[in-house]
């Protein structure tokens, strides 16, 4: 986008975030990142102006945690000044070259406000010198997956400082096979979702990231006996058995972890 673009499109985004109703649960707005003149400029329009309607800022190419701690006080400021609640708009930061990702936890613990850390392939495999031009594909000559590392690693950040973790894009967006192959990775893994770049991955991305039926069940009976074994031994149970599997705490654990995830969690 030209630069006199990026500075139009901020009356753009003001405007839409106060036109209306929006059916998404959380509003997020991105910002240009700091390796830009445009960062702070983003943040006193669009805050100021739209602050009460945003739920998270998303920072692209976050190299440090320095940048998180600078987007943070700047947002404070314009927050105060707007009459917003300082601190009510969170953070949710892009990890997308060598240096963010080598980084990363020094940059999860940055700021109160860092909600999310997202992995962005694109600029990820330009940063690496990867062989591909298509973001978010597998690189064709190279059996392994060329970014399990950097999901793992951004993942272990972002669960240590209790964070959600976000997949980046798919950009052959006719290629919708080729997107579940993706998504599945990265929901096998742990992570809470994937962003989309078409509707056309919107029902198959919701898909692959809600556990299904039978793994609810079975996370609920899991749940539910070893609660029950707990009970009988008062709270001295070390192990039991479950459709003939040994679950002890470690397996507890996974079980709520995975209700947690679908809002099953209050059943048992």
């Amino acid at each position: 986008m030209a630069p006199a673009a990026k500075i139009a499109a901020r009356d753009t985004i003001v405007a839409a975030l106060n036109g209306g109703t929006w059916k998404a649960p959380t509003v997020t707005v991105r910002v240009n990142s700091w390796d830009t003149p445009w960062t702070t400029g983003d943040v006193m329009q669009v805050v100021s102006g739209g602050g009460a309607h945003i739920d998270a800022l998303v920072l692209p190419k976050v190299t440090s945690a320095e940048q998180v701690v600078a987007l943070d006080l700047v947002v404070s400021q314009v927050e105060a000044s707007a009459g917003l609640e300082v601190g009510r708009i969170g953070f949710e930061l892009q990890i997308e070259e060598a240096l963010g990702l080598q980084h990363v936890d020094e940059i999860a613990a940055a700021s109160a406000r860092t909600e999310t850390l997202v992995f962005g392939p694109g600029d990820y495999m330009a940063s690496m010198g990867m062989r591909g031009l298509s973001v978010g594909s597998q690189i064709v000559g190279y059996q392994a997956d060329a970014f399990h590392y950097a999901l793992t690693r951004i993942l272990i950040a972002a669960r240590a400082n209790g964070l959600q973790a976000l997949d980046g894009p798919y950009v052959s967006i006719r290629d919708l096979p080729g997107f579940k192959v993706s998504a599945a990775k990265a929901a096998a893994l742990g992570y809470d979702g994937k962003w989309v770049v078409h509707p056309s991955q919107v029902e198959a991305g919701n898909e692959i990231f809600t556990p299904d039926a039978a793994q609810i069940e079975r996370a609920e009976r899991i749940v539910a006996a070893y609660a029950a074994a707990g009970e009988r031994a008062a709270g001295a149970v070390g192990a039991i058995v479950v459709d003939d599997e040994m679950v002890d705490e470690a397996g507890y654990k996974v079980a709520q972890a995975l209700l947690a995830k679908t809002g099953h969690s209050d059943r048992v």
